[in-house]
């Protein structure tokens, strides 16, 4: 990437270099589902973007009708979820040691993985009508960075709701609890997002760094140790239950499962 005003499309998503600010929006037709080569290509964006000293800002969205509907379901296979959590929560440790402020425009679904990626921007704004949710529990898995950092954002009995139930939230309702900074109308949303990037460009980015790194909403290093505890919980132990498997094939053979309870 050059300095100046850059456009670059991906095979999945569309990166937007401005001065001092990198836009960077999911593109997955029709749901922004997020499939390893995504993963792949948010690392690849992520990574270019923390090497540049002359971007203090990332903003994250989604085109189309949403933010993302979340990880792909086919990748959550016996023979592809250890590539699958790896290479996603590969892309979450890198939003979480960014120097970069990062701010989350969500607007439609938001779900899932798509809600746990919004969910560690330091900054997000979400749509009023927006739909959030983590609702991997229907499909007897359970979202791994929502277990280790969603307790810290909207407190734990309101998480363990969300992720134990899987209910959907209306965006308004997310800013509510806290997962959101705000919820604005719709058509508000390009503009409160833009002004509140406008405010952050106004200050030092080496300031901004460094306070970021103070007044993070989670230790990072006791982040890393929990999501690795998830991740192994998740591969040890839920990856071996009948009902995982049987969730997941229910979902994609559009019926309802059978539980074994084991």
């Amino acid at each position: 990437m050059t300095s100046g005003f850059v456009e670059s499309s991906l095979a999945r998503l569309a990166v937007d270099i401005r001065p001092f600010v990198a836009n960077i929006r999911l593109r997955n037709s029709p749901l922004n589902v997020i499939d390893i080569p995504m993963m792949e290509e948010l690392a690849q964006a992520l990574a270019e973007v923390e090497a540049r000293s002359d971007i203090a800002v990332v903003v994250l969205s989604g085109d189309g009708k949403g933010f993302s509907a979340g990880v792909d379901v086919a990748a959550h296979t016996p023979d592809k979820i250890e590539e699958m959590l790896t290479k996603f929560h590969g892309v979450v440790r890198l939003l979480v040691s960014s120097k970069k402020v990062t701010v989350a425009a969500v607007h439609g679904h938001c779900l899932g993985g798509g809600a746990e990626l919004s969910m560690i921007c330091d900054l997000v704004y979400t749509a009023a009508s927006a739909q959030w949710g983590f609702p991997e529990i229907k499909l007897a898995c359970y979202p791994p960075v929502a277990c280790t950092a969603l307790a810290a954002l909207v407190g734990q009995k309101r998480a363990s709701e969300l992720i134990l139930t899987g209910r959907t939230i209306t965006g308004a309702e997310a800013a509510e609890i806290g997962l959101a900074n705000r919820s604005v109308a719709d058509e508000e949303l390009t503009r409160v997002v833009d002004s509140t990037v406008e405010a952050l460009l106004a200050s030092s980015p080496a300031a901004l760094a460094v306070t970021k790194k103070a007044i993070y909403a989670w230790d990072a290093m006791h982040f890393d140790k929990g999501l690795a505890r998830a991740e192994k919980i998740y591969l040890e132990e839920l990856m071996k239950t009948s009902d995982v498997r049987e969730g997941t094939l229910a979902f994609l053979e559009k019926r309802k499962p059978k539980w074994a309870g084991k």
